[in-house]
């Protein structure tokens, strides 16, 4: 066994060209199945393990995939790792994640463009004018999950997005609490500048003015479980009570409900109903029950490798895709009737 076998050395003991070695190692490349097992028994036989450093030099690719998160305390954001690696792995891509300020990512930039990255998709995180510049100018394409780009035209027309249909699923979650009867409607934010956050109280909003009803309280969250409950307990301080709130994600769903629950000693949803955003697997869990509005993150994950490999192999022009989103009726709201 010879630790430093070469692509030549694997190609003359299956006898087949160098080219063929090279096609059998690379996901996705064309080479007849017989060729592939001769190249597989010879790379075994002389210990050869192909290059990947020496490969992108000549490539010019590295296939490695920049995943930047501003945090992962929300449990949408590791469903999403988990497919997105997955997903990007199949296609022998790898994934290499980098941890960001909540709303400032470019002082990861020079780092992450330092591994001559193939693409970078941008998840809880914010994209500044100048960091979509920068990454235009490199060449590298940039997708943003679960965001929209800056409302910088610049911004806009460099990169692509992926989101759930965040203005319709606001207007889902007040149509449900209209239609049982609800009029002293709440509303616990995320982050004030975020788009998903924006979206989706803007959808809430026009159901809930439509039919004449106003927001009856609002606090924001931060999209943090702590600063959730601080918010809970701003909203219900004081003798007039919600009646129900809707909340910009599940996470800080979970931490209302503790809240008023357990500190308030109101129940869920006799005295108040509430609706997240989301569908982590905890929603749905026997102690909360929560009813709340799907983003499927298959489909949004599917969309996001789409549009990576169309700027990557195509040089297509960037574009935003929206993926529907629906309502999941649990425990947590009222019932009809």
């Amino acid at each position: 066994m010879k630790s430093s076998a070469t692509a030549q050395e694997v190609a003359r003991l299956a006898q087949v060209s160098q080219s063929a070695v090279s096609r059998t190692f690379t996901p996705g490349a064309s080479v007849s199945e017989d060729t592939r097992n001769r190249v597989l028994a010879a790379a075994k036989t002389l210990g050869y393990r192909p290059n990947a450093l020496a490969r992108s030099l000549i490539t010019r690719r590295s296939r490695i995939i920049a995943l930047v998160m501003s945090y992962l305390q929300n449990q949408f954001y590791p469903l999403v790792i988990e497919k997105l690696s997955q997903s990007l792995q199949k296609q022998g891509y790898h994934v290499l994640m980098f941890i960001s300020d909540l709303e400032e990512t470019d002082g990861v930039l020079a780092e992450i463009l330092q591994y001559q990255v193939d693409g970078i998709v941008m998840a809880s995180a914010m994209l500044s004018p100048d960091l979509a510049r920068q990454c235009a100018e490199s060449g590298v394409p940039v997708v943003l999950f679960n965001r929209v780009p800056d409302i910088s035209a610049f911004a806009r027309h460099s990169t692509s997005s992926v989101t759930s249909d965040n203005h319709r699923g606001g207007r889902m979650v007040a149509e449900l609490l209209l239609a049982r009867g609800h009029r002293r409607i709440a509303f616990l934010a995320g982050l004030e500048k975020s788009s998903t956050n924006l979206e989706r109280e803007r959808g809430f909003h026009e159901v809930l003015e439509a039919a004449g009803v106003a927001v009856f309280r609002r606090a924001v969250g931060h999209y943090s479980f702590e600063l959730a409950k601080e918010a809970t307990r701003e909203l219900f301080a004081g003798p007039d009570l919600p009646d129900a709130v809707f909340v910009a994600n599940d996470h800080m769903a979970i931490a209302a409900m503790d809240v008023l629950r357990q500190e308030l000693g109101l129940r869920v949803p006799e005295d108040v109903s509430v609706v997240g955003f989301d569908d982590v697997p905890q929603a749905s869990w026997g102690a909360y029950r929560l009813t709340t509005v799907v983003q499927s993150v298959e489909d949004m994950v599917e969309a996001t490798v789409e549009l990576l490999h169309e700027q990557m192999r195509e040089g297509t022009h960037p574009r935003n895709v929206v993926i529907p989103c629906r309502v999941v009726e649990r425990d947590s709201v009222r019932a009809a009737g």
